[in-house]
């Protein structure tokens, strides 16, 4: 596993930049960008009464030989719809962890809902996995960005459970990145910076299906 930070980058115009391969990603480039997660109270570096934590946005991506998985994850959205993303095998996968209240949620929705809606047909499904709201919260969150794809409710912690048994979730929001496959190909903790988000998911389509 190696770790690569990603500076800021301009936004990339969608069907317009051509894609760049994956393995692109292996040249590691310093990020001097102060980036925010959001993390549980106990931890000592919070800021005060916010269960607010520092977090650097750093993005970590895997060869294909060293991914782990597939991801078997599923629970029920807030539609009391089952999500369940073995059934996307086939596609590249956007899993967000996230919660009403949390800054870098907040910040970072809007360039997650232009990712699904540019990549709607494309082969890219995003899901969204919240673990602290009731489903009131929530569902205001989501008509106040317009937020086009599910989420589960996962108060129990279950489907973060199973994800976090394949890769370490370290803050929240956490965007984690799968194959066709269904393996982890990717993490960035904290932030996601838009452009790097649509970089990882632009190589993975153009990674051949498995057989």
């Amino acid at each position: 596993m190696s770790v690569r930070q990603r500076p800021a980058t301009r936004r990339r115009a969608v069907g317009r930049v051509a894609r760049r391969p994956f393995v692109g990603l292996a040249v590691a480039v310093a990020a001097v960008v102060v980036l925010a997660g959001c993390g549980p109270a106990e931890q000592t570096n919070d800021v005060v009464g916010q269960n607010y934590q520092s977090g650097d946005g750093s993005t970590t991506t895997w060869a294909v030989g060293d991914r782990q998985g597939p991801v078997a994850l599923s629970g029920t959205d807030y539609a009391g719809q089952e999500q369940d993303v073995t059934a996307w095998q086939g596609d590249v996968v956007v899993l967000n962890t996230w919660y009403a209240a949390c800054p870098p949620c907040r910040a970072e929705a809007p360039d997650l809902v232009a990712l699904a809606n540019d990549y709607a047909t494309q082969g890219v499904q995003v899901l969204g996995l919240n673990s602290r709201d009731e489903a009131g919260a929530a569902e205001a969150f989501q008509r106040t960005f317009d937020i086009p794809y599910p989420s589960i409710d996962d108060r129990t912690g279950a489907a973060v459970a199973a994800l976090q048994g394949v890769v370490p979730l370290n803050a929240v929001p956490t965007t984690v990145v799968l194959d066709r496959s269904g393996k982890v190909a990717a993490r960035v903790v904290g932030l996601a910076d838009a452009s790097t988000l649509r970089t990882l998911v632009d190589d993975l389509l153009d990674e051949p299906v498995a057989s």
